[in-house]
């Protein structure tokens, strides 16, 4: 993998990119994140397709765009990529996040996007604002705004990451963060660079509960209804806490004109990425891709 930055015209925008071994594939992270959290998947994916993992605006080596980091923001750069970049139409693995953002890009630029994968994507806007605006959600982003304005070196910024308190399916009350299932110092570590790397200002919107001033202009309904290209939905299990509920794949399944579900139900929302048990996530991801 290569590392170069593309100008979108309004920022720069890092991205790594694999051997030309077949037809783009554009892989964006979920948020906050940065293109390293897809590491897992990548090299049995670049034995095939030719693979851009992009940095988001304001996330690991891309630039900062301050006052710009609503969803058609990050979508703009994805467009201009596709457009002024990549020479055929692409294939485009949203995670999370990400998920939404390539559902955007295929809305408004059918004739550059071939297909899309969508990993356990909280698609449903109702629930993702009713979660946004939590307090503890709130106080979880503040947490990591403040983390990354403080200038603290990244093994200090480890330490206090393993103490913050997070919700996980099952618990009546949190738990810091280091006693998650698959979290150890390497992980820590990893995500401790992630938050070095973020523009503080890119997750205001998420600290200060500003949830539907977020997603005011993304109607998912008709973005999913305007898709015509081949639509994977990799869901993972609800209670081990995957946000792609089998409520919101039923609505979209009946909205997509060509739509394919999968659910891995021995993984959350990471889908396995966190701990590099992707195997049935690159089954799904790569029956689905070699189907087109």
């Amino acid at each position: 993998m290569r590392e170069s930055s593309f100008d979108t015209g309004v920022v720069f925008i890092n991205y790594a990119e694999g051997p030309p071994s077949g037809p783009p594939l554009v892989l964006l992270h979920g948020f906050p994140g940065r293109w390293q959290e897809l590491l897992p998947i990548i090299p049995a994916l670049s034995l095939r397709w030719h693979i851009h993992a992009l940095d988001l605006r304001g996330q690991g080596k891309s630039g900062r765009a301050p006052g710009q980091y609503r969803p058609e923001h990050y979508t703009a750069d994805i467009k201009a990529f596709l457009q002024r970049h990549l020479t055929e139409p692409a294939i485009l693995f949203g995670l999370s996040a990400g998920g939404l953002i390539a559902l955007d890009a295929a809305a408004q630029l059918p004739e550059r996007v071939r297909a899309i994968v969508i990993g356990d994507s909280p698609i449903d806007i109702d629930a993702l604002i009713a979660l946004m605006n939590t307090d503890e959600s709130a106080a979880h982003f503040a947490a990591l705004r403040e983390l990354a304005t403080s200038g603290r070196s990244l093994a200090e910024l480890a330490a206090t990451l393993a103490d913050l308190p997070v919700w996980v399916p099952g618990q009546d009350k949190p738990i810091p963060y280091r006693d998650r299932p698959g979290v150890d110092d390497v992980h820590l570590r990893a995500w401790a660079k992630m938050v070095s790397q973020i523009d503080p200002g890119a997750l205001d919107f998420h600290a200060e509960q500003r949830a539907t001033d977020f997603l005011s202009k993304l109607d998912m309904d008709e973005l999913l209804s305007r898709i015509a290209c081949p639509v994977l939905l990799v869901q993972g299990n609800p209670a081990l806490g995957a946000m792609l509920t089998s409520e919101a794949v039923d609505h979209a399944m009946s909205l997509l004109a060509d739509g394919a579900h999968v659910l891995i139900e021995q993984t959350g929302h990471d889908l396995g990425l966190g701990n590099w048990e992707v195997a049935p996530l690159l089954r799904a991801v790569t029956d689905f891709l070699e189907s087109l």
